[in-house]
């Protein structure tokens, strides 16, 4: 196990309001958002043109209005669309009796301030990336100075950080660059320059802009300033940093993949303790996109560890589960992560798979049983089929189509202590194997 030296979790910062304040301010800058969404939860086909006309009568906004606050609203979790319907989202449910729903909605959408405000079209998308990653930076030196900063001030800090994490990256690109001569010697990639001061200050502006229209600063002339809700976001983010760097088992810089490994060997508080300080570690939709594609590989029960990390993820995580719903691999662990996201009982949301996705979950985690557990454990496994027969079990898992189906039934034939039963999987295996019926 690798030894960590730790630090501190950051106090809050001096004269932080409570909780329930906090979520005063949350709910007032997402008020519209929440009379758009409620309104949604009716008309059901809020995004059409006439709907949104409707919804300006009746809420009385502009049309504009209406479209920033249903963005706020998919952005904050108040809302879902599935299939082209709306319903309410698990936080608009919970959103006037629980104040830790109405936070966690708020940083979600300041989490997502880059996208409430778009970015100027004239700039290139690369410039506009390294702004956006390099903001926290600014944010903690708002944070740190408790009360105004100059614009200038922040100008410097983000040129420096933008060099800086250039620099960090040291990208160094061996092949040809576009524009040189078809078959000629590569030449040299030259990084793009850094963007000069005035799209830097433009971007910045920008960058203000879009926090202050999340509640997380104020403007005044030629100074931002942080809110009380930026102050607290500002601190949440740092103490994901100090959870990180405390990571009980001591692999949150290692890949998603080995990350899962070493957690297979958890139990399960330890290693939920080891997916928050994992995941508190790097940006959250890089870090999806990484368990997701450990998802997709061939480890039936990296898979299954996947979907447990992505459990604490939460709501960042439901957009990609549901894309990750259309492939057969993931769809049923997307589609028990999504009920159980939506509030169902874990002890119910089976219900939501289908007798074919039941069935190929089940050869699924057979697989992980194989590979890495006991033979005991295989056996007992049979008891948690949906079909209650073995014969009947045999026959839909031979049509499931699981590319694993052969050597689970080789390796349940060879542990099954009843010979009847372990003949009848090996006929299975073999038909599967040949094509047969």
């Amino acid at each position: 196990m690798t030894t960590r030296r730790t630090r501190p979790a950051p106090r809050p910062p001096e004269g932080t309001p409570p909780p329930a304040e906090l979520a005063r301010q949350a709910r007032a800058v997402l008020d519209d958002a929440v009379r758009i969404a409620r309104w949604a939860a009716v008309e059901r086909h809020p995004e059409a043109t006439p709907a949104q006309e409707r919804a300006a009568a009746a809420l009385g906004l502009t049309p504009e209005q209406v479209r920033a606050g249903w963005d706020r609203a998919r952005l904050a979790g108040l809302v879902e669309l599935h299939d082209g319907t709306a319903r309410p989202g698990w936080r608009l449910r919970a959103w006037d009796r629980d104040d830790s729903a109405v936070l966690r909605g708020w940083v979600a959408l300041f989490d997502a301030w880059s996208l409430v405000h778009p970015a100027p079209g004239d700039v290139a998308p690369a410039a506009v990336a390294e702004v956006v990653e390099a903001v926290p930076q600014v944010l903690s030196l708002l944070q740190l100075s408790a009360g105004p900063v100059p614009v200038p001030s922040l100008l410097d800090l983000l040129q420096q950080r933008v060099a800086e994490l250039r620099e960090e990256r040291c990208e160094v690109p061996t092949g040809p660059v576009p524009g040189s001569a078809a078959g000629g010697a590569p030449r040299e990639h030259v990084p793009e320059p850094l963007p000069g001061p005035d799209s830097l200050a433009r971007l910045l502006g920008w960058a203000l802009e879009g926090l202050a229209a999340v509640g997380a600063l104020t403007l005044g002339e030629g100074q931002a300033t942080l809110t009380p809700l930026g102050n607290w976001a500002v601190w949440v983010k740092l103490e994901q940093i100090c959870v990180a760097a405390q990571s009980p088992a001591g692999h949150i810089e290692q890949s998603a993949e080995d990350m899962l490994r070493a957690c297979a060997r958890l139990t399960p508080g330890p290693a939920r303790a080891e997916y928050r300080a994992w995941l508190a570690a790097r940006p959250v939709g890089s870090a999806v996109t990484e368990l997701l594609d450990v998802a997709r590989g061939e480890d039936a029960l990296l898979r299954g560890l996947a979907f447990e990390a992505l459990r604490v993820v939460g709501a960042a995580a439901e957009g990609e589960v549901r894309t990750a719903a259309q492939e057969v691999s993931l769809r049923p662990y997307a589609l028990l992560w999504l009920a159980e996201y939506e509030g169902a009982d874990p002890d119910d949301a089976p219900d939501v798979l289908t007798r074919e996705e039941a069935t190929w979950l089940w050869v699924d985690t057979a697989a992980a049983v194989a590979d890495h557990g006991e033979a005991s454990l295989l056996v007992r496994h049979l008891e948690s089929a949906v079909q209650g027969t073995v014969p009947a079990l045999l026959d839909e898992v031979r049509a499931v189509g699981h590319p694993r189906t052969v050597q689970v039934l080789v390796a349940l034939a060879a542990a099954h202590p009843d010979p009847a039963l372990a003949k009848a999987m090996r006929r299975a295996a073999f038909q599967v194997h040949t094509g047969g019926a």
